[in-house]
């Protein structure tokens, strides 16, 4: 049986307080608890602590200084309940504590996964370009179920997730006019995908950019020729047009386009 011999207050950490006890072999320190814990469990100089209720006050107490660390955690923003579990894990808390530690935050509105799905839905529309596919999955590998990404994808409708996608193509086909119209459209598609947008979207994205923007297929053939030109410029008649030809197609040009173009000038004018 342990007796209570006497209680301190910590000098770093007035809410928390030292026990000292007496197991008949002189008064030593025995643990720390929160004030909440103190009070709950009313401990003062000469109660006795049989092993049970020994048990139960570190429990308790193992119990507030986890919920505290989740709230110094969720004090520099919201957290899904992943998450929180998560960063407890890696603080070694055991995970009976860390259930217990949950289910005080939704108690107190600590936690909530469907706001928080719908604030990271907003935050992402207005400080990113992804789209839809890519908030959806980051969403989910945050532990948020279906159910409530669906309800927040509200949010982001169709119309919005268009604009921004255009938004995307005009600034990326303003950087690549010397391509042909084929390779600019594989462009475009490849990189929605990376940012995460779904076929729909970057269908009509990709189609509405390219009519707005439509490329001089001539200039950028002459481009894209001249620069081949100076790679195969050695080499023998035949060899040299079979190359440039197959260059020119795997650059996204028609062979209609390329036939005209090659057999137009003689080999010198188009690459002065």
């Amino acid at each position: 049986m342990r007796t209570i011999t006497k209680i301190t207050t910590q000098k770093k950490n007035t809410e928390r307080y030292n026990i000292f006890t007496d197991e008949g072999s002189g008064e030593q320190y025995a643990f720390s608890v929160d004030a909440a814990v103190l009070i709950k469990f009313g401990l003062k100089k000469g109660l006795d602590l049989d092993d049970f209720l020994y048990t139960e006050i570190c429990y308790e107490d193992d119990i507030r200084k986890s919920y505290n660390l989740a709230l110094q955690y969720l004090a520099r923003r919201m957290r899904s309940e992943l998450e929180v579990r998560k960063y407890l894990m890696e603080k070694n808390v055991d995970p009976p504590i860390i259930q217990e530690v949950i289910l005080k935050l939704y108690d107190y509105k600590f936690l909530d996964d469907e706001q928080y799905a719908c604030s990271f839905v907003r935050t992402q529309m207005k400080t990113t370009d992804k789209g839809a596919v890519l908030i959806q999955r980051e969403l989910k590998d945050r532990g948020i179920s279906t159910a409530l990404i669906e309800k927040a994808m509200v949010l982001y409708p169709f119309a919005d997730q268009l604009e921004t996608a255009k938004k995307l193509c005009e600034k990326m086909g303003g950087r690549n006019t010397k391509d042909s119209e084929r390779v600019l459209k594989q462009k475009l598609e490849q990189m929605l995908i990376r940012k995460g947008f779904d076929y729909d979207v970057i269908s009509e994205a990709v189609s509405e950019a390219a009519a707005g923007m439509k490329n001089d297929e001539m200039d950028a053939l002459k481009f894209q020729a001249q620069k081949l030109h100076r790679k195969y410029e050695n080499e023998t008649g035949f060899e040299y047009e079979r190359k440039m030809k197959q260059a020119l197609f795997r650059k996204g040009f028609s062979l209609e386009q390329i036939e005209n173009y090659l057999t137009s000038f003689s080999r010198t004018p188009p690459f002065q």
